[in-house]
């Protein structure tokens, strides 16, 4: 008996450590909703209170912790206050991006004409957009386009029997938060979107060969008897050098032969013992300079011309270079080419060696143009990141000529705006990675 009411006593004091333990949990619980619920009120940060909260870590999309915002029958936001409800929404199928709204008191949906409303999107920068809203069937539309992206702190304003009501909201997207030394160590750097020229360029192929101008026959002056070859076939010589010695069949004097300039023995004809007349006797060639003959097609002729740069590669390598004639071929050669003559003094372009070329024949003033290092894909768009203190955010762009260099931007960003100009991949990976809606 003694056994069974201990049995019961240890029995009934672990429930009652259990249902404290329980207590005290729901508790923390609520401590935590309570204190992230008043994070989500708080909507402007100072800037050292942003840095002071801003993780290690880049933080893109919508918060996966925020709770899901109530949504009417036509999928829009639904704001609620006093049994008046609003419901807006961004209505996008078949027509540009617009708002349309819906109204409803105590469960009773209310005629457009009943109430009235306006709209304020704050952009990220402190572009506000404005809209005023007219009937239109059996709902509310706004006035303008709601333009991407639809990422904008909300303020709605409503009027409904006099009384008037007011909802604030952040709704965000394809934005992000990185602190300046998380975004120095990832080399995530900014620049000014400005005007600029985008060249006009033309692409061409070709490849690299000795310079005639800068090769030399060494050959007897007078007939005679090959005495001497002091050369082989690869030996770099200078000029003045004695290659060769002869014996005149005249004189029966023998005279020396010099290198008339300074390169590489590519070819040697001759060998003591053997005769000297008019053929060459040794090929020197200087490849300190080399040309590259770049093919024209039929369009290019009239294009390029002497003096207009060239960009090189050739494997790894990148050079540059200007035309310094042009040949448009003749009879029944149509074979144009652009010559360029480059300096290769540090012998690091082999001969033989394809070349693909970037002429630059005319450039264009644009009003506004980015790097194309700043372009990314997001979506069915082309963007930029623009970057407004620690924060970053997309900006789909519609843009013009490009040159491989830069692009001309005819619309979606503004001439001043901070844009990420290296490594802006980063950004639209971490935007990916967190699984950016785009919902509204």
């Amino acid at each position: 008996m003694l056994i069974f009411l201990r049995f019961k006593q240890n029995l009934y004091c672990s429930a009652l450590v259990l249902f404290l333990m329980g207590f005290a949990s729901i508790g923390a619980s609520a401590v935590a909703a309570a204190g992230q619920g008043s994070a989500h009120a708080t909507s402007d940060l100072g800037q050292e209170d942003q840095d002071s909260h801003e993780d290690k870590n880049m933080h893109g999309g919508h918060d996966a912790h925020k709770e899901e915002a109530p949504k009417g029958p036509h999928r829009g936001r639904l704001l609620q206050a006093d049994g008046f409800e609003v419901e807006l929404a961004i209505f996008e199928q078949g027509v540009p991006p617009q708002y349309r709204a819906w109204a409803m008191y105590d469960g009773k949906a209310l005629a457009p004409n009943d109430w009235q409303l306006s709209v304020e999107l704050t952009r990220l920068g402190g572009k506000v957009d404005v809209f005023s809203f007219s009937r239109s069937g059996d709902f509310l539309l706004g006035d303008k386009v709601v333009f991407e992206p639809h990422s904008f702190d909300v303020n709605v304003s409503a009027r409904f029997q006099g009384q008037a009501y007011n909802w604030k909201f952040p709704s965000h997207e394809g934005r992000l938060q990185l602190s300046k030394q998380m975004a120095k160590k990832t080399g995530v750097s900014s620049d000014a979107a400005g005007a600029g020229s985008v060249r006009e360029i033309r692409y061409l192929y070709g490849r690299i060969k000795a310079n005639p101008q800068n090769s030399s026959l060494v050959t007897a002056r007078f007939p005679g008897l090959i005495s001497r070859v002091y050369v082989a076939e690869g030996e770099e010589v200078t000029s003045g050098q004695v290659v060769a010695e002869v014996e005149a069949n005249e004189s029966l004097k023998r005279y020396a032969l010099r290198a008339p300039i300074s390169g590489t023995v590519v070819r040697r004809f001759a060998n003591p013992g053997e005769v000297a007349a008019e053929e060459p006797l040794l090929s020197i060639v200087n490849y300190d300079e080399i040309r590259v003959d770049l093919n024209l097609f039929p369009s290019d002729v009239q294009r390029v011309k002497p003096g207009q740069v060239v960009v090189m590669t050739a494997g790894a390598a990148e050079f540059e270079g200007e035309v310094d004639h042009v040949s448009r071929g003749s009879g029944d050669k149509l074979n144009a080419s652009a010559r360029v003559v480059l300096d290769n003094s540090d012998a690091r372009l082999p001969l033989g060696l394809m070349v693909e070329a970037e002429v630059v024949v005319g450039s264009v003033d644009a009003p506004l143009v980015v790097k194309n290092t700043a372009l990314q894909s997001f979506r069915d768009w082309t963007v930029v990141f623009i970057k407004v203190g620690n924060t970053y955010e997309i900006r789909p762009l519609s843009l013009g000529r490009s040159d491989g260099r830069v692009t001309e931007v005819l619309e979606g960003l503004n001439p001043g705006d901070h844009y990420v100009t290296t490594n802006s991949y980063l950004l639209k990976a971490d935007l990916e990675k967190s699984g950016a809606s785009h919902d509204h």
